[in-house]
């Protein structure tokens, strides 16, 4: 692995930053395709509004939309910001992946784990669904990285899938039995398998934990005050799953020497 400090990291990690740019400017068309069940290959990218064809040099990562002005160029109906800031998300994070990791198999599993979250999280919250691309395609990513060598070893990435599957599925019969509908979405259920695939059963633990604490510290304060509100639990299960991937070892770390007496 090659340190963060090193001088040398920073060229590639700059390449990287501009390959995730045009990685971002990729997932915002999965982002609203998928969902739609569209293809993301054909047709090529147009305007959603006049359904005019955008040419390449209106597609380039946030560029485009700051020289456009924020509008199409045909229709000059607003461009939503949500576009350059997909874009500009994932390349930050990829660029970060590189400087951090170095040019290795967990550089890889960094940046795309992290660009499946933000892709799930996204969809959730403009659609209510996770598509089974970013949930199941992730799934066997995570476990196929672990295969090419991620720190993860494959057989606690296969481990990691069932466990997160098999725990949000028990909570969804669990709860759909006393409550008598349905407690939760498949889309949970797989999104945390794929979770499962990158972190292993301890990170899957983890991030429900700190998915459903998130969860809990913003619905109970809108709650008390009468003004609830429904936010896919998928964004915050991405928010935990993020965070446990940064700081998770830490804090598991720290558990297990708090349960051992240390």
């Amino acid at each position: 692995m090659i340190a963060a400090a090193d001088p040398h990291i920073l060229p590639l990690a700059f390449f990287v930053a501009v390959l995730g740019l045009l990685i971002g400017s990729f997932l915002n068309v999965c982002i609203v395709r998928w969902p739609a069940e569209e293809s993301v290959v054909r047709p090529r990218s147009r305007c959603p509004q006049c359904g005019n064809l955008i040419a390449w040099y209106d597609n380039i990562p946030i560029v485009s939309w700051l020289v456009l002005r924020a509008k199409c160029r045909h229709c000059k109906l607003p461009i939503p910001v949500r576009y350059p800031l997909v874009e500009l998300a994932v390349g930050v994070l990829w660029g970060l992946a590189a400087w951090h990791y170095g040019a290795n198999v967990e550089a890889l599993r960094a940046a795309l784990f992290g660009t499946i979250l933000l892709g799930i999280a996204v969809c959730d919250a403009r659609e209510y669904i996770i598509p089974d691309e970013f949930s199941v395609g992730g799934m066997v990513l995570g476990i196929l990285l672990a295969v090419a060598g991620g720190l993860l070893p494959w057989p606690q990435a296969l481990l990691g899938a069932a466990v997160g599957f098999t725990l949000l599925w028990a909570v969804a019969w669990l709860g759909t039995k006393l409550l008598g509908q349905d407690a939760m979405g498949g889309g949970d259920i797989k999104m945390l398998a794929m979770i499962g695939a990158f972190l292993g059963w301890p990170g899957v633990l983890l991030t429900v934990f700190l998915g459903a604490t998130l969860g809990t510290l913003i619905f109970l304060p809108l709650k008390l005050a009468g003004r609830e509100k429904l936010v896919p639990f998928g964004i915050f299960l991405a928010i935990g799953a993020a965070a446990c991937w940064v700081v998770g070892p830490a804090i598991i770390a720290w558990y297990a020497a708090m349960m051992m007496g240390q």
